[in-house]
């Protein structure tokens, strides 16, 4: 390849020092001018000049060609979907095959040359506005954030992206690249939904079970105590059993409190906390949040129902970032204690707990937030407790909190096979 660019550099030279061969024995033949003379000399170099300088020429001009496509056949095989769009006229002059897939385009023709903003809804127009034009300004990759468009056939669907000014042959435009995150959004969702509802219904089972237990216990004892004084009355064994028929009622009740039966399999807890990162990022973006994660180079695998644990993570980094409303840090410290238990450290640097409502975290629907119920971190009291963990806090007001979480690892007997508990 370096050879036929070396002969290719030489075409142009060749092409005039031939011209000026061909005209001078032109000069010699009709015109009986002699051969060499100072006219053939500074012909034949002016030519060897311009022919070497246009040889240059064309060979940057190919490989910047060459350069041009490596880079559109590298972004055409990125997972990631990529725009760009040019500015002022906002309109799409390249899209990349993921782009064309996830718009659910035939090809790249049905999105070249319409506005971004057409597949942008309306609620998220002045975000998408906002964003071009914070780009232009800062000259530097945005943080990632979250659009709702509309595909090619209609359909709705949430796009996460980072953007960049750039210039494109000389004019100004913005690329885009991000993913459609829909799928991950509903299942944040879902689980945040599941453990509101898990939370809500097994306090309200525990506390209509208690309720009623309390007094019927009361009611037993007098009838037990009735029935031995007169043990001839039938009617004391009707209704002492009645009452073991709602104690059978409440003891159901009861077992909706509990966590249903999981199936406890040995994790990495490092992967467990990265997909609930992942899950929440564009919350962390919206809010100016960045998590740091800090591991020790071989942590003990724990056992556990990665599922619950996601319910965990995603309620005590939702408090971190509610706590947070200016942004901030947030640390996830992982450490092995050495004594057959690991930790899990999260601080926040927000708004802080006083020492008195320290106490108090955990209890149903008691809460430091204005619209919350309490039953979040009580559902986290829960679940740790079922892995035989510990959730501990410690803070400071207006410096921030640290929520640490204690479990043990697996032994050499959990590390062959798998255990269910209920």
């Amino acid at each position: 390849m370096l050879l036929w660019n070396r002969n290719r550099q030489i075409w142009g030279q060749i092409t005039l020092v031939s011209i000026s061969i061909l005209f001078t024995t032109y000069q010699f033949v009709i015109n009986h001018e002699p051969f060499f003379n100072i006219d053939f000399f500074l012909f034949t170099i002016i030519a060897w000049i311009v022919g070497w300088r246009y040889d240059v020429s064309k060979y940057y001009e190919k490989k910047a060609k060459d350069s041009e496509e490596s880079y559109r056949l590298l972004m055409d095989s990125l997972p990631e979907s990529i725009f760009i769009q040019s500015y002022p006229e906002n309109r799409l002059i390249y899209v990349n095959h993921a782009a064309v897939r996830m718009m659910a385009a035939e090809s790249n023709k049905e999105l070249i040359n319409r506005s971004f903003g057409e597949f942008v809804t309306a609620d998220y127009m002045e975000r998408w506005k906002m964003r071009i034009k914070i780009a232009l300004e800062k000259k530097r990759p945005l943080s990632h954030i979250e659009y709702k468009m509309k595909r090619v056939d209609g359909s709705v669907f949430f796009y996460e992206a980072s953007c960049l000014a750039i210039k494109l042959n000389g004019n100004d435009a913005v690329l885009s690249i991000g993913k459609d995150v829909t799928a991950s959004k509903e299942e944040t969702m879902n689980l945040l939904q599941k453990s509101e509802k898990l939370a809500i219904l097994g306090e309200m089972s525990a506390g209509i079970a208690h309720e009623i237990r309390n007094p019927l216990t009361s009611i037993k004892g007098f009838i037990q105590l009735a029935k031995s004084e007169n043990p001839k009355n039938k009617y004391f064994e009707i209704v002492l059993s009645e009452i073991e028929r709602i104690n059978s009622i409440v003891g159901e009740l009861l077992f909706l409190a509990k966590p249903t039966a999981d199936v406890f399999l040995v994790k990495d807890i490092r992967s467990i906390i990265k997909d609930v990162v992942t899950l929440i990022h564009t919350q962390l973006s919206l809010h100016n949040i960045q998590i740091k994660e800090v591991y020790e180079w071989e942590m003990p695998m724990i056992l556990c129902e990665e599922k619950r644990l996601k319910q965990v993570f995603i309620n005590l980094l939702q408090n971190a970032i509610e706590a947070m409303p200016e942004g901030g840090y947030i640390s996830i410290k992982g450490t092995s204690l050495g004594d057959g238990n690991i930790s899990i450290e999260i601080i926040d640097q927000g708004v802080g707990i006083s020492d008195e409502r320290i106490s108090t975290l955990g209890e149903p629907f008691y809460t430091t937030k204005e619209k919350g119920t309490g039953l979040g971190l009580m559902t986290c009291y829960k679940i740790i407790e079922s892995h035989n963990g510990k959730l501990i806090f410690q803070s400071e007001l207006n410096k921030g909190t640290k929520a640490t979480i204690i479990f043990p690892a697996a032994t050499q007997d959990t590390l062959l096979g798998t255990v269910s508990k209920g």
